[in-house]
């Protein structure tokens, strides 16, 4: 009898710990050759155990549909993107997609050009694809609600590391980037705003512009003073790099004449005044240089002779015309010895 006893303690034992292990044990793994779990908007429960099956994060059913089942996860699916510890257990797995823990994902923003390309960028850290993100970002009247419109809707992009969740809405993104913008025109920067005279979109404007001009720091306030001398003249801007985005070919090493005629509201050879959006998303470091540009005579600016970046800048047209002939020559002497040089025996 005690043997009996003992045989069924120990099975008792046994089936304590066989259900112990699975449940609370190191029984989960890491989804195979990814980083994470992508739970899709929609996935129903059955599908769910089947990813996680299909993925080897589970090894079966039983246990899982348990414990979900316990947890109502059955009927309460979230979509996100999951972290899945190799080791944990079946427990924490159920109760992190219970709740919808996702963890974060970083939007990370530098240099861009195109509405396109900020739907792509945005594209690949949500649920929804690049044609989705430009759907909104032509909703004028949902832009309207930000004080944005289509062509305006990139000055709210302040090249940053943002931390999102997969599953937010492209408005939600767009929301986001146009509460952190507000945030960035601090109460110092809204003075120098004042104190030149512009809109933080106009600056963001005249920026964009500065920063396909110039990678150098040193240049970028001198650049800009140029441009807004321009602007307070009423003269034209005449900006190479608009004429690039107007035509979509930012490829264009040289701007010939042909080129300057381009009909498009983005041509500031064509039209007085700032374009009626950005041409890019420019560098904190090169708004804040419009910001705290100096006062200058400067109208013209042409590369230095030395063809070492830097520019060279002047206040009236003769002089100008001296210095643009300068680099001309200086380029043209280069071109030659580069030439000599390649076909030099």
């Amino acid at each position: 009898m005690k043997r009996l006893l003992g045989i069924f303690i120990i099975g008792l034992l046994l089936i304590a710990f066989i259900i112990g292990w699975n449940l609370l044990g190191p029984t989960v793994n890491a989804p195979k050759n990814e980083d994470s779990l992508y739970v899709k908007t929609g996935t129903s429960y059955t599908q769910l155990r089947s990813m996680l099956k299909e993925k080897g994060i589970i090894s079966g059913f039983f246990f899982f549909d348990k414990v979900a089942a316990k947890a109502n996860l059955t009927d309460n699916v979230k979509p996100g993107k999951y972290k899945i510890d190799d080791g944990s257990s079946l427990i924490k797995l159920v109760k992190m997609l219970k709740r919808g823990d996702q963890v974060p994902v970083k939007l990370v923003i530098t240099k861009l050009r195109t509405l396109e390309d900020l739907a792509a960028k945005i594209g690949k850290s949500i649920e929804t694809d690049s044609a989705g993100n430009m759907a909104v970002m032509m909703d004028n009247q949902f832009l309207a609600t930000l004080g944005l419109d289509s062509n305006t809707v990139m000055t709210s992009v302040i090249p940053n590391t943002y931390n999102i969740k997969w599953t937010n809405t492209p408005k939600e993104v767009l929301t986001r980037l146009q509460d952190e913008a507000k945030k960035f025109w601090t109460e110092k920067r809204k003075k120098q705003l004042a104190e030149h005279n512009l809109t933080s979109t106009q600056a963001y404007i005249i920026a964009s512009i500065v920063e396909e001009e110039t990678n150098l720091k040193k240049d970028k306030p001198l650049v800009a003073s140029v441009y807004l001398n321009r602007l307070r003249k009423g003269m034209k801007l005449e900006a190479d790099p608009t004429v690039k985005f107007a035509m979509k070919n930012f490829g264009l090493k040289r701007i010939l004449y042909t080129h300057l005629d381009f009909p498009s509201p983005y041509n500031t050879y064509r039209n007085v005044g700032l374009p009626p959006g950005p041409i890019c998303t420019p560098a904190i470091n090169t708004i804040d240089a419009v910001l705290q540009s100096p006062q200058t005579d400067y109208i013209f600016f042409v590369a230095d002779p030395s063809l070492d970046g830097t520019s060279i800048f002047a206040a009236s047209y003769p002089e100008h015309q001296k210095n643009a002939k300068a680099y001309q020559d200086s380029l043209n002497a280069y071109l030659l010895r580069k030439k000599l040089k390649e076909n030099k025996p």
